[in-house]
């Protein structure tokens, strides 16, 4: 339900970015414009995140290995999610394809690997939310586009937190299994 949300919702503000650019087209008013790119910056957020799932889905299919080093736990890590309070939220965040998360489906070790994925493409967005800085060389407005940029980069962090957050309780899960066969 989610993922069908946001793509509804990608699509919605790629034709509402094209009839605003086209009302300023006809009427060159800077409200109109101002209007135009916003919903553009928008889009690209949307249209920027489904693009980097389909890609990095397309090309890993949730074959991460957790055990790499980049996946492992860092010493840091566990006082930086206390003091975040990433226990409290992170049930309450919301999941493209939750699917992937299901165990009546998959195992921990597919899961495990499903989260790496997560948390690599969560990652790469974080760096793509900067992008829409660039446009300050059309537009100008450099603190609009980075306050935005900013923002955005923070809630895409969260997820990549959740990820790190609850993979080590995963591979406890699968040393468990190991131990027990």
């Amino acid at each position: 339900m989610f993922a069908k949300t946001i793509k509804i919702s990608a699509l919605v503000l790629v034709v509402l970015t094209i009839i605003f650019a086209l009302i300023y087209q006809i009427n060159p008013d800077t409200v109109i414009l101002s209007i135009a790119i916003t919903f553009g910056t928008i889009s690209y957020h949307y249209l920027m995140r489904l693009a980097v799932g389909y890609v990095v889905n397309g090309i890993f299919h949730n074959r991460f290995n957790y055990s790499r080093k980049w996946f492992q736990e860092k010493k840091f890590e566990k006082h930086l999610y206390e003091m975040l309070r990433v226990k409290k939220w992170k049930d309450k965040m919301p999941t493209f394809a939750p699917e992937m998360l299901d165990l009546k489906v998959h195992t921990w070790e597919e899961i495990a690997g499903a989260m790496c994925q997560s948390e690599v493409v969560h990652s790469i967005i974080v760096v793509l939310c900067f992008v829409p800085v660039l446009a300050t060389l059309i537009w100008g407005t450099f603190w609009v586009f980075f306050i935005t940029s900013v923002l955005a980069a923070g809630v895409e962090s969260m997820f990549v937190i959740m990820q790190r957050y609850n993979r080590p309780r995963v591979i406890k899960m699968i040393e468990r299994e190991k131990w027990l066969r």
